[in-house]
Parts: structure tokens; sequence; C-alpha cells
């Protein structure tokens, strides 16, 4: 039997990690991929069992139901209507089932599966895939995994994206609370096979509104239309970490309290674009312990090892002097190693200016690129960068709740308040003194292709 999958469709199969979402822009060959997989884990698996969840049951029976009859060999597969189940010759089953309520969960308490899948998983509320992913368990030996796909979107949407997308970069696997998950994306560019045969495709999904637009053509997960950063995109200003050269200048900056230590190593090249490439955030508003001055310095001296730092940026409010010691912030973080650097804390003219850093233009290539880029590691910066929204009362500012979300852009902010300098360019010898060579891009390899950054 010969299968024809994408390059994303068999990462999807591939996946081993427990929690596998495969998600994204519509057309990208998702639900195939999934029942394809299906197939393969049955005809591996002798008399194992699958279920395949979609919201009601027309969704289930005009979807997955009639493709996989149209997909999988008729002398290897047979569908029993009456009890909704594909049986296999050699006696694995799918059950294609649905969940059109919160009640309806209950219908599987003494179901037993070794993988259980799920088709539009923001169809779904979150109570409802917790309870139905206990249900994946048994004795046979088989590898135990829950199998999603979905787009962007729909009621379950900010909860699949805490759960997948926020907890760190895409197609590597993340262990949550003892358990691995992965997210692998989707792209309509992906399925060669939609694009060969409807050319026109991506026109009608150029007509969509913005916010559909960008979900089911762009698969964009960043989709509040009060987002303060409304021009990040995880596309352009995440990338993978490469090797900074050691003549790049290097900056720190930071947001201190009790509440927040968030703090970050930033690298700027002869072009003065900035990455930043390492991420410091511990404190009591991501459920761990506040950082005394001493302990905060020692875990930034850490951050920033060898390096050598042209400046640590810190907003003014640390050289406030504390009344029981006479002693400011600032002088307790020089007496432990750490001299700041004090910058301006206006707001707006320091988000508008933020705002400039990220601002996406085309690179020597052509391709999107922006002067602020953030190493894909950096997960609360990513998190919180796509999450704040517009203060209501002011467009020009960003809300100051929830509090958690503003310690790591504030530290970005101070970061471009300070006014980092590029790295100087090379210069070489000429006969009336020295001239400064013209700078070329850097090229890194990333992934399977070569990026100009």
């Amino acid at each position: 039997m010969e299968i024809s999958l994408t390059r994303r469709q068999k990462l999807f199969c591939d996946a081993a990690a427990f929690e596998v979402l495969y998600g994204g822009a519509a057309g990208g060959g998702k639900s195939y991929g999934q029942l394809i997989d299906a197939m393969l884990y049955a005809l591996k698996y002798p008399r194992s069992k699958q279920i395949i969840f979609r919201r009601t049951l027309p969704e289930l029976e005009k979807s997955l139901v009639r493709t996989a009859l149209t997909v999988f060999p008729k002398d290897i597969y047979s569908y029993q209507k009456s009890v909704h189940t594909g049986m296999f010759i050699n006696g694995s089953l799918i059950d294609f089932a649905y969940c059109d309520s919160e009640d309806d969960v209950f219908k599987y308490q003494s179901a037993e599966y070794d993988v259980i899948r799920f088709d539009e998983l923001t169809h779904f509320t979150e109570s409802m895939y917790i309870y139905l992913i206990s249900r994946c368990r048994g004795s046979n030996g088989y590898p135990k995994q829950i199998k999603s796909t979905t787009n962007p979107g729909g009621i379950g949407h900010s909860w699949v994206k805490a759960r997948f997308i926020d907890i760190g970069a895409e197609n590597k696997v993340h262990t949550v609370s003892g358990l691995t998950r992965i997210f692998i994306p989707a792209r309509v560019t992906d399925n060669s096979f939609l694009l060969k045969n409807d050319a026109d495709y991506i026109k009608r999904l150029n007509a969509l509104s913005k916010r559909d637009r960008l979900a089911l053509l762009d698969g964009v997960w960043d989709l509040d239309g009060d987002r303060f950063f409304d021009s990040f995109d995880r596309s352009v200003h995440i990338l993978p970490a490469f090797e900074i050269p050691k003549d790049w200048n290097r900056y720190v900056a930071l947001d201190y309290g009790l509440d927040m230590l968030a703090c970050y190593k930033i690298a700027v090249d002869n072009h003065r674009r900035a990455y930043v490439i390492g991420e410091l955030y511990e404190g009591k508003d991501s459920g761990g312990k506040g950082l005394i001055v001493s302990e905060a310095a020692k875990k930034i001296k850490e951050l920033c090892g060898s390096d050598k730092i042209r400046a640590f940026y810190a907003p003014p409010d640390l050289w406030s002097r504390q009344k029981d010691t006479g002693k400011s912030i600032a002088q307790l973080f020089y007496e432990n190693g750490v001299a700041l650097t004090r910058v301006s804390a206006g707001r707006v003219h320091g988000w508008l200016e933020l705002k400039e850093w990220l601002s996406v233009y085309p690179d020597e290539t052509g391709l999107p690129s922006s002067d602020l880029r953030i190493f894909e590691d950096c997960k609360n910066l990513i998190r919180t960068m796509s999450s704040i929204a517009c203060d209501r009362q002011n467009p020009s500012d960003c809300a100051k709740t929830p509090h958690e979300l503003t310690h790591a852009p504030d530290a970005l902010r101070y970061f471009v308040s300070g006014r980092p300098r590029r790295t100087p360019d090379i210069k070489k010898p000429h006969k009336y003194g020295f001239e400064f060579e013209k700078p070329k891009p850097t090229v890194y390899g990333v992934g399977d292709k070569i990026q100009i950054i």
C-alpha cells in the first residue's frame, strides 16, 4: 500500500510525545494526517483500540467517517454504521465518537483506549479534554497517546493555546507535570496536494475577515483583537538559537521586585538589530519565591556567564532610598556585583519605541524580518508579549492587569529606552587611515533551510 504524506503530516505520525497537537491553517491536511496515523497504528498493533472525537455527530459523519471510507483500503477495513465503529482485519478498531455537551463525557466513563484523538480540538472545552484523556489506558503494552488536530479560534482557543502553544518552541517536545507535549504547526502551503488541485483555495481564504484570515490562512494563534503588540508575529519575531558572534555587544535589561525578576540578555549586531538570547524569570507571580537582591544578583551573573555586558538597564524606581537602610536597591545590586544603568520609565514613549523595534520589514532576501527578535527558549517573554492587552482607557499604554503579564515586556521596554549601540563594523587598513567595511548579512543554518538574519 502506497501512502503519500506531506512533511508535516509525517512529523505528526512519527511524534512520540504523549500529547500531540497538529494545528494551524485550514487546508494543511490535518484530518487526513490524523486518519492515516490512526490506520498505521491499527495495522501495527493488532486488536488495538482507538477513538476519534468530533464535537457533534453530523460533523463526524460528514468529515472523518466519510473520509475514512474513501482512504482506508476496503480489503482491510469495514465500517459498522449502527455503532460508529471501524474494524480492521487484524481485530483493531476505531470508534468514531462525538461529545456535544459537558455531560456527554460520562458516556465514556468505563472506556479504555490506546490512542484518543480529537479532530478540531478548539471546539471542545478544557474540562471535556481533561476528562476524556483519562480514558487513555490499558495493560496491553501498546504505546498510549493523545493526538489532536485543530485550527485556531473556537470556544477552546484560549486553553489550547495555553496548553500547547505558550509552553515553548514549536516542533519540540516539552515536559509538563511529568508528561510530554509537542505542537506541530500546519500551513496551507504545506499541502501541495490541495494547492495542485484547487489553485483558488488561498484566494478564498484571503477574502475572509481579518481575524478569520489570520486563523485559517496564516494559522496565527495570537488572535485577541485588543492585543497591545498587534504586530508581534511568532513566525517573524521568534527564531531558533544560534551561536552569537563574540564581538557583538551584549546588554541586560531587567524588571525587579519580590513579585518577579524578569531579566533578559540581549545581543546587538552591527546593524543595530537585537536578539533576546537569554531569559531569567522567577518570582511569586510565577509560583516561585521572591528573590532578595543578593539572590537576584547571583542569578543575573549566572545568566551572563562569561559574556562582557555593556550595560544592565533598569528603571529609576530602583534608585529610591529605603527608609530602614538608607540604601537604594540599585546600590544593593552594585554591592552584589551588578552595576545598574538607570533608564527612563516613560511608558507611552517607551512602548512606541519598542513597537518600532518590532515593526516588520523585508530583509536582504525579501523575507519578513524585524529589528528585535527572540530566541525560542525565552518562553515567558514570548507568552506575555503575545498576550498582554491594550489599556481600555489609554490605547497608547498596555493593560496593567493581569500584573504577571507586565514584567517581561517592561524589561524589554527598559532595553530600548537605554539606547543600545550597535556593534562597531569591522575595520580594515587603508592608505589614508581606516575605513568601515560594508556590513554583510550573517547567515545561519536553521532546520532544513538557510535563513539570513
